[in-house]
């Protein structure tokens, strides 16, 4: 905070005191002295950073104020006042800076896409039928529109409205990602053959696109053509080698149907065609694993961890492939090799757990969601970890954690916060696991 001169430290007092019409008149008055006019726009974005670092919102709120008069169009200036708005005022006040932000930036997405998700997140689905009929208005062609409309009808159960959105989209802005939820709206529905139709069209415009052949195959593994199901993989693989999942896919639809052998021979061409890879390495290992192979599964780490020696998806699974007693050891050699990989904090959490060491996993499970709040099995098992060990309170602030972590990727989506059920218990793979 290198700018801030006393008087904006007499404006975090006025703030703190309630004053909030000095402050305001104080900050008016002094933001732009000594400041070169090129970094006025950094620099008083820093400024509001310090401001609500020490407490003094109202004084945060004063210098984007400032800022949004003197730099209307910029769309990052916008942003970041919308996400302060989001953490620090009230929803009125969010929506009321969103409602001026489109009208200076209207081909900014993002700026309607929070406007539309603070509407429905309050349960008000017209309002935000409304934003996105203006924001179609302003981005006539915007795939981030036409999924978010998408998303706002079939969350709330309007799946005509969704079908028939997405096959406007189709005409308008028919891209890999349109054609991609269209399938998935049928096939979720149960119309599979509409599904299937809706597949093979898509992949006639994007035969590269690897999700494309997935469900094609899950769609027919579903309906227990495996036959079926191999050739789209096989083909979806022959357009996209480099699909890991696709891979992944093929080995366990072969794993599924009793061919082990062939199953471990495709794991070991995909690693061919994708040296270095993690996560095809830790599928090998998974199914000797699985297949109740473990000196393999063991021989099988040791060569991945040689060719990927930084991979912490890696050295996580190598603590628990260890008998018990040498887990600690294995544990300590993946943090220095990867001390700040949140799959590997995460194993620490779930060593400690399962050691009973409450306090020490609590810890651990804190720095894991820490470095990285997107990780899902964190937070599912951090959750789990807390019914079963913490108090009411202790529970309520690790749900709550997880609904309010903020950021641009969780606001741009219209997504529901999660229920308790979809973070635990819903998961059958973190009732059904645990240290």
């Amino acid at each position: 905070m290198g700018h801030l001169c006393p008087l904006h430290q007499d404006a975090e007092e006025c703030d703190k005191a309630g004053s909030v019409a000095t402050c305001q008149a104080v900050i008016r008055a002094v933001i732009g002295i000594g400041i070169e006019e090129e970094d006025r726009k950094h620099t008083w974005m820093e400024d509001a950073d310090s401001c609500v670092a020490h407490g003094a919102l109202e004084c945060a709120r004063a210098i984007y104020a400032h800022a949004l008069q003197v730099f209307p169009s910029k769309k990052s200036v916008w942003l970041r006042a919308a996400y302060f708005e989001k953490n620090h005022g009230t929803r009125e006040s969010l929506e009321a800076l969103l409602q001026r932000a489109v009208a200076h930036c209207p081909k900014a997405e993002v700026l309607w896409l929070m406007g539309a998700k603070s509407k429905w997140l309050a349960n008000d689905v017209p309002a935000a039928r409304s934003i996105l009929a203006l924001a179609f208005q302003a981005n006539p062609n915007s795939e981030e529109i036409w999924l978010a409309a998408v998303k706002l009808e079939s969350e709330n159960n309007e799946y005509e409205r969704a079908r028939r959105l997405l096959a406007k989209a189709r005409s308008s802005a028919p891209t890999a990602r349109v054609f991609m939820k269209s399938v998935k709206l049928e096939w979720v529905l149960g119309n599979i053959e509409a599904a299937q139709e809706l597949c093979t069209e898509a992949l006639r415009h994007y035969e590269d696109f690897p999700k494309l052949w997935m469900m094609r195959g899950q769609i027919e593994e579903q309906c227990e053509n495996m036959d079926r199901a191999r050739e789209a993989y096989n083909q979806g693989l022959k357009k996209c080698p480099h699909s890991v999942p696709l891979w992944s896919l093929l080995s366990r639809l072969e794993e599924g149907v009793g061919q082990l052998t062939r199953a471990r021979a495709i794991l070991e061409k995909s690693r061919l065609k994708n040296p270095q890879s993690p996560e095809l390495w830790l599928e090998s290992v998974r199914l000797e694993y699985r297949a109740g192979l473990k000196n393999i599964a063991n021989t099988l780490m040791a060569k991945a961890l040689q060719e990927c020696p930084n991979s912490g998806i890696l050295w996580a699974e190598a603590v628990f492939l260890e008998a018990r007693p040498q887990r600690k050891t294995k544990s300590v050699d993946a943090l220095k090799k990867c001390e700040h990989d949140p799959h590997v904090l995460l194993a620490v959490a779930k060593l400690f757990w399962s050691e009973r060491k409450i306090t020490k996993a609590r810890e651990w499970f804190l720095r894991t969601v820490k470095i990285e709040p997107d990780l899902g099995d964190a937070w599912g098992l951090f959750y789990k970890f807390e019914l079963q060990h913490g108090t009411e309170e202790q529970q309520e602030e690790v749900f709550l954690e997880n609904v309010s972590r903020s950021g641009p990727q969780h606001d741009v989506a219209i997504t529901r916060q999660p229920t308790r059920d979809q973070l635990c218990v819903g998961n059958e793979r973190f009732i059904n696991s645990g240290p």
